[in-house]
């Protein structure tokens, strides 16, 4: 990096407009990064399973859903992560950092992502279509996993069992059997469980009711 280039990380300079928004960036290279958000260009692809991103830094994140390389430690247990953003929300389970806030109800959540989210069931903003069906999602991402039921595409697959799957929950639900991790834990007893609803089929016992 010239210092010219630095010390703009200290004047705040930008000269680097977008054609297209009001995107300014201090460096050139920031610019042509967020240039592909207008082209939709996605040149890094995965050879395993076809998953496509804008950014080689992404592909590289990808390819550990692969590996099974799991860089990211938690100090408070033993488990690991493949991507940084899945060992945060995993520390906030024993912090209970809850910062996301919705005015309208009072959800609180550990991940801006999940209050986005979660602002949808108020606006009811849905405006992914599926070209195949009535279907309509709020997120892209969930257009995507629902356009697997018409392909029957599966492109997650472990590494340790061949097991596929087309949704990245069912994929962190399965890796589980593998790990023995028991994220769901019963406030009652020391009874734990993979997933929620086993932990609701075992509190019945606690409560006495027959679902």
């Amino acid at each position: 990096m010239t210092l010219a280039r630095h010390m703009r990380t200290h004047t705040g300079e930008k000269p680097y407009k977008c054609d297209q928004c009001d995107y300014s960036a201090a460096q050139k290279y920031d610019l042509e990064n967020h240039r592909i958000i207008h082209t939709g260009d996605k040149p890094y692809m995965c050879s395993v399973c076809g998953f496509m991103t804008a950014h080689k830094s992404n592909l590289a994140k990808h390819m550990r859903t692969h590996t099974g390389e799991k860089p990211y430690k938690c100090d408070h247990c033993d488990y690991a992560a493949a991507l940084k953003s899945a060992l945060n929300q995993h520390q906030a389970k024993h912090t209970g950092d809850k910062r996301f806030l919705c005015n309208e109800c009072g959800f609180r959540t550990t991940r801006k992502s999940h209050l986005t989210r979660h602002m949808m069931t108020h606006t009811g903003d849905k405006p992914y279509k599926c070209d195949q069906c009535d279907y309509s999602a709020a997120l892209k991402s969930h257009l995507d996993q629902h356009l697997t039921k018409h392909t029957g595409e599966k492109p997650i697959m472990c590494d340790k069992c061949g097991y596929r799957t087309a949704y990245q929950s069912d994929f962190s639900r399965h890796m589980r059997t593998h790990t023995g991790e028991n994220p769901y834990k019963c406030d009652q007893c020391d009874y734990s469980a993979v997933q929620k609803r086993q932990l609701d089929k075992h509190l019945a016992k606690h409560t006495d009711e027959k679902p």
